[in-house]
């Protein structure tokens, strides 16, 4: 009998860890290989066990920087431990298992299972594969083989959820891979997207976020150019759904019908994450984005008219191959213009397998790191001006689980305006849970945060504090572990069908 089999026959419980890295694409998986683990009968491992999962599932991304250093670095880690461990299997999935499917197991013979962006409903039986044949299985689907809502979930909130409408993208942006391994765009029909959003209501859910890897480009692969904006719409006659986002969209597919649906759908919130990358036309010409300065600028005017307190947020990068100083002055004329609430900066670095990698004219880390933080000193500037501009308003937030680190010691809690914008509030008198509604006057800005300092204006109870209770009461009440059930063979069946009713960019 194997180590492995002596492990089973010894009747202990199997436990699962998946990490993951990455884009909110890889966060949405991650919840599916969480739930699909589960439906598995596989057991979350506690809160800081440190590698001591039966399971640990590495959700891998090929778009930052050293990404592939990152996870050799992380398999290396755990090699001693799964030798001192039998039975304990370690699983790598996700964009550089798609990229790298051939060369993993080669560099860490110790990793059991590798599955690519395609076939993650596989995994369990991949598992129990690997350890019934005593060998690593690497399985890698070309083409979708399951839309992954159709899969079992485990979702992180029990009051917001990531709701996907599409993967895969049309773009040939020259400094990203991820089309390469997504493959195409490939939307969900209407109906099912607003089932699904009407089941998560149903559960308690109260805000949902739509999902795309180019969100506004939806309708492309159904032949309609205006669906994205008529799923918004559809998503406001939703009852019991409080708040709508959406990311990220492409300036090329963000029209003026868009624009109108989220300033006239009362629970499409007022925010905008919308991916600049650099201000300057030769540099967006030569990463193949398909819109020029004016035309990103006319698009955030055109938002801000319709939609005065709007936040917008961005994504920049700076050091493209060829960018000149003139080239980064437009860049810093464009964060001026349009003055983003936050803006996630990123210093260029190649990507193995894009066009950009292989660009002349590679600008020097010096001159890279300079730039960089000429950026985020503007940008700095520029959110606290723009933060500062709330202190005084009275803002409804929804009460968030873990997102003020000092909580804690501060005695406050934490939430999200309506914009998105963090907002750190005193702790009322009486009970409020994640998922309800507090109303708050701000009284102090900060770059990043905002605070409410005086005593809550407001609390609303709402079916998604009832959720979060209900679901926190049944983890505690949750029995040490289960045993292992055999995964069934092949893709789980979808759940049960519901009544109608709807990254890199």
């Amino acid at each position: 009998m194997s180590s492995i089999d002596r492990s089973q026959s010894a009747g202990g419980t199997r436990t699962y860890e998946v990490r993951t890295y990455g884009c909110q694409m890889n966060v949405h998986d991650s919840e599916r290989l969480s739930g699909l683990l589960e439906d598995a009968g596989y057991v979350r491992a506690p809160e800081g066990a440190d590698d001591d999962a039966d399971v640990v599932v590495l959700n891998t991304c090929a778009v930052r920087e050293n990404a592939d250093n990152k996870l050799y670095g992380n398999l290396g880690h755990l090699a001693p431990k799964k030798a001192s461990r039998p039975g304990m299997q370690i699983a790598v999935g996700g964009c550089l298992a798609q990229k790298d499917r051939d060369t993993i197991v080669k560099r860490a013979p110790w990793v059991d299972v590798v599955f690519g962006t395609h076939n993650i409903g596989k995994l369990p039986v991949l598992l129990e594969r690997a350890r019934v044949q005593e060998e690593a299985q690497v399985e890698i689907a070309e083409s979708l083989e399951a839309f992954p809502s159709t899969l079992p979930t485990r979702r992180e909130s029990a009051y917001a959820a990531w709701v996907s409408i599409s993967v895969g993208c049309n773009n040939t942006c020259t400094f990203c891979i991820v089309p390469a391994l997504r493959g195409k765009e490939k939307d969900r029909r209407p109906g099912d997207i607003l089932a699904e959003v009407e089941a998560l209501v149903a559960e308690g859910v109260s805000e949902i976020t739509l999902l795309g890897q180019n969100v506004n480009a939806y309708g492309s692969d159904i032949g309609d150019r205006e669906a994205f904006s008529k799923l918004l719409r559809a998503c406001g006659s939703i009852e019991g759904l409080e708040r709508v986002r959406f990311t990220s969209p492409h300036p090329r597919d963000f029209t003026d019908d868009v624009i109108a649906a989220m300033a006239e759908t009362p629970n499409a919130m007022p925010q905008l994450h919308m991916p600049l990358q650099s201000g300057s036309d030769p540099v967006l010409k030569a990463m193949r984005r398909s819109y020029r300065q004016e035309r990103y600028l006319g698009i955030i005017e055109k938002v801000r008219a319709a939609i005065p307190h709007a936040a917008i947020t961005t994504d920049i990068i700076v050091g493209f191959p060829g960018e000149t100083e003139e080239d980064f002055e437009q860049t810093l004329h464009v964060v001026r213009e349009a003055r983003f609430a936050q803006a996630f900066t990123f210093q260029y670095s190649k990507r193995p397998g894009t066009p950009a990698a292989e660009m002349e004219d590679q600008i020097p880390k010096a001159v890279v790191q300079e730039r960089y933080e000429r950026l985020v000193a503007l940008q700095e500037e520029i959110s606290w001006e723009e933060n500062k501009k709330q202190v005084g308003r009275t803002l409804e937030l929804m009460v968030a689980e873990g997102e003020g680190r000092k909580d804690g010691a501060t005695h406050r809690l934490s939430g999200r305006a309506p914009d998105n914008r963090l907002v750190h509030f005193t702790k009322p008198d009486e009970e409020v849970r994640p998922g309800d509604v507090v109303t708050v006057g701000i009284t102090y800005a900060a770059p990043h945060h905002l605070l409410a300092e005086g005593d809550v204006l407001g609390v609303r109870r709402t079916r998604a504090g009832d959720a979060w209770e209900k679901r926190n009461t049944a983890e505690q009440a949750k029995p040490a572990g289960v045993l292992l059930g055999l995964p069934k063979i092949g893709v789980p069946e979808p759940r049960p069908a519901v009544a109608s009713g709807c990254g890199c960019d």
